[in-house]
């Protein structure tokens, strides 16, 4: 009994946290699904990494958040305001994940799990667009996150094969110059993750966004042209 009341006590305490909110109050007001929105407009904008005329991938998208912000950077001179911009779309978003995803306006949206060959075909075949030949992407951003046991190794595992397939991804579907921004947790593994983005990329930034909750131990890697 005294279990279930402290629980009760902690959701209570967690939903009064997420209501009064900063990011979640700014959200609701600029028309963001969700506040992690912000999390990827602060690596955005202190690195320059999405600009009209680009094609940028979003792994792990729902519920849409970051192909909101993506969209909006595509059309910034049509976004008067909300989350999704309206209008002529400078550039091409493509966003993938197991769940499925409210429409965003321009952005063609996969849902499937990205380790499976049938949808990375899928993938594919979206980047040729009108042309026989696959247009390389300029940034790839991934919110992927697989489902945590509790488990130490076992999860680490889970995020650094994501992360593997992320970065194998880039090799053949990224331009050499392009940016892949990453969603890793502080941790068990989280050395050898930072290892495997100094292998392939010649820049590489851990970087916590003020945006990012400070109880969370969620931190984005950011690598900058392949080697």
């Amino acid at each position: 009994m005294k279990v279930k009341t402290q629980s009760r006590k902690v959701n209570k305490a967690w939903l009064n946290d997420h209501v009064n909110d900063t990011y979640v109050k700014l959200a609701k007001r600029e028309g963001y699904r969700a506040r992690a929105a912000y999390k990827l407009k602060e690596i955005d904008e202190a690195h320059k990494l999405i600009k009209p005329g680009h094609m940028v991938i979003d792994l792990g998208s729902t519920p849409g958040a970051w192909s909101q912000y993506i969209r909006r950077k595509l059309s910034p001179k049509t976004a008067t305001g909300g989350g999704a911009a309206v209008g002529e779309l400078n550039g091409r978003i493509i966003a993938l994940d197991l769940l499925p995803m409210e429409p965003v306006e321009g952005v063609v949206f996969i849902q499937g799990d990205f380790r499976e060959e049938e949808i990375l075909k899928q993938l594919t075949t979206e980047m040729k667009g009108t042309s026989d030949t696959i247009q390389l992407a300029d940034v790839v951003v991934s919110d992927m996150a697989p489902n945590l046991s509790g488990i130490d190794s076992t999860d680490a595992a889970r995020v650094e094969n994501l992360i593997e397939l992320a970065i194998d991804f880039c090799k053949s579907h990224m331009k050499p110059e392009g940016a892949l921004v990453a969603k890793v947790f502080h941790g068990s593994g989280y050395s050898q993750l930072v290892a495997m983005f100094k292998a392939n990329f010649k820049v590489v930034k851990a970087i916590k966004p003020e945006s990012s909750r400070s109880e969370s131990s969620e931190t984005f890697l950011l690598g900058m042209g392949q080697k």
